[in-house]
């Protein structure tokens, strides 16, 4: 499946940060993880810390698919408010995953700064500003601004005085979070490999599974070359090109585009601490910066298109994108040195798919659909690492297939 068109930012930037062979052998191990994007390599990662033998396997080449294209806000927040959620799932499950959401966003950070301490994965905390985007938005959020308080979390309500105040533009009322981060995913998937190489991981690309078989004791996988790799467990991280192989519709696939400016000299009417943008349109308008002084900015989602569509909208889906932009910052000047749109997907729910399918028996699956994918990853690898070692997590039935 085609996930990705025009230039992504981050592999014209990155250039290739490591290359890695075709398997070209059978090969047994504890755990095959199969997608090489930031969500399979988060999870090989987690797996191999723990000293378990793990292999992964990319079909085409590492971070590659949507992980080029994704423009990486790292949020809590997911798309549905907490106060939706409630309703919808119970409140103890609701915050719940809003209390995961949390801690994935430090510990992302944590591990960001740990493996890259010279911030070449340009990891930066910053806060997050959620915006009403109308007047009739307002006693939603602040419904959402009280369930938040309700349960701890640091979040302000700010009046349209007050972003005036603060920048360059006015809106019925924002919210303010003070957790939350900007990196480079594509520069953190081959660093989250490069470690976990050390610790003993295989990873491989350009090796395409075509073949999955429960056997005695896991699963035998069959490569497009011919190769096999017998495992106890295999985890899909394939992403967006999931519903292809899956026998029930958990997914509504969308495009979204996105596009990046060369350095700009100031971010002037962004406030002091340049914070996430978005809003609560849907679909929504969403912006940040770069270490090396970009603007990120993204949005005019449609349905899934083909390629060749999706290639025909670019151009004028991202002028759409930067005079939203235009409007919040007039005094930003910028030049756009990349413009790209890649494939997202929303649940019902607005959580991700973590967990086991009859269809696959011995397999586990790590789906972070939604707006908070790389969020979503770094919580699945952890419930996972629990469900292989059988340590009891209550958690794995927030996100499972049966919820």
């Amino acid at each position: 499946m085609d996930l990705v068109c025009g230039t992504p930012l981050w592999p014209t930037l990155d250039g290739l940060p490591a290359a890695y062979p075709a398997l070209h052998r059978d090969l047994r191990c504890d755990v095959a993880v199969i997608g090489g994007g930031i969500t399979g390599a988060l999870v090989a990662h987690r797996f191999a810390a723990e000293g378990i033998s793990t292999v992964l396997l990319e079909a085409e080449e590492i971070g590659r698919g949507s992980t080029s294209a994704t423009t990486a806000l790292i949020q809590y927040e997911i798309d549905t408010h907490l106060s939706d959620l409630i309703p919808r799932i119970g409140r103890e499950r609701a915050v719940r995953s809003y209390r995961l959401c949390l801690e994935a966003v430090a510990g992302i950070g944590r591990l960001a700064r740990t493996l890259d301490p010279k911030v070449r994965c340009a990891w930066r905390a910053a806060p997050s500003l959620y915006l009403a985007s109308h007047r009739k938005d307002v006693p939603g959020l602040e419904a959402e601004y009280a369930d938040r308080r309700a349960i701890g979390i640091d979040v302000e309500l700010l009046t349209e005085r007050d972003l005036r105040q603060r920048f360059s533009f006015a809106r019925p009322a924002a919210l303010r979070s003070a957790l939350a981060g900007e990196l480079d995913a594509f520069k953190l998937t081959y660093l989250l490999l490069a470690d976990g190489v050390e610790r003993g991981l295989a990873v491989f690309d350009r090796t395409r599974v075509v073949r999955y078989d429960a056997v005695r004791g896991g699963v035998r996988l069959g490569t497009e070359q011919g190769d096999t790799v017998r495992a106890r467990r295999v985890v899909f991280a394939t992403g967006y090109e999931t519903p292809e192989f899956l026998d029930r519709k958990i997914v509504r696939l969308h495009d979204t585009y996105a596009l990046a400016t060369a350095p700009v000299d100031r971010f002037e009417g962004w406030g002091d601490d340049r914070c996430l943008i978005w809003e609560t349109a849907r679909p929504y308008f969403y912006a940040r910066t770069t270490g090396d002084g970009r603007v990120v900015m993204g949005g005019a989602d449609r349905p899934f298109a083909t390629a060749q569509q999706r290639r025909r909208l670019l151009l004028r889906q991202t002028r759409r994108v930067e005079t939203q932009f235009r409007r919040l910052f007039p005094a930003i000047r910028f030049d756009v040195d990349w413009r790209w749109g890649g494939t997202f997907g929303e649940t019902e729910d607005g959580l991700p798919y973590i967990g086991t399918v009859r269809q696959f028996p011995n397999g586990y699956f790590a789906l972070g659909y939604g707006g908070n994918g790389i969020t979503f990853s770094w919580i699945a690898a952890n419930l996972l690492l629990d469900r292989f070692l059988d340590r009891r997590n209550p958690d794995l039935g927030i996100f499972g297939f049966d919820r």
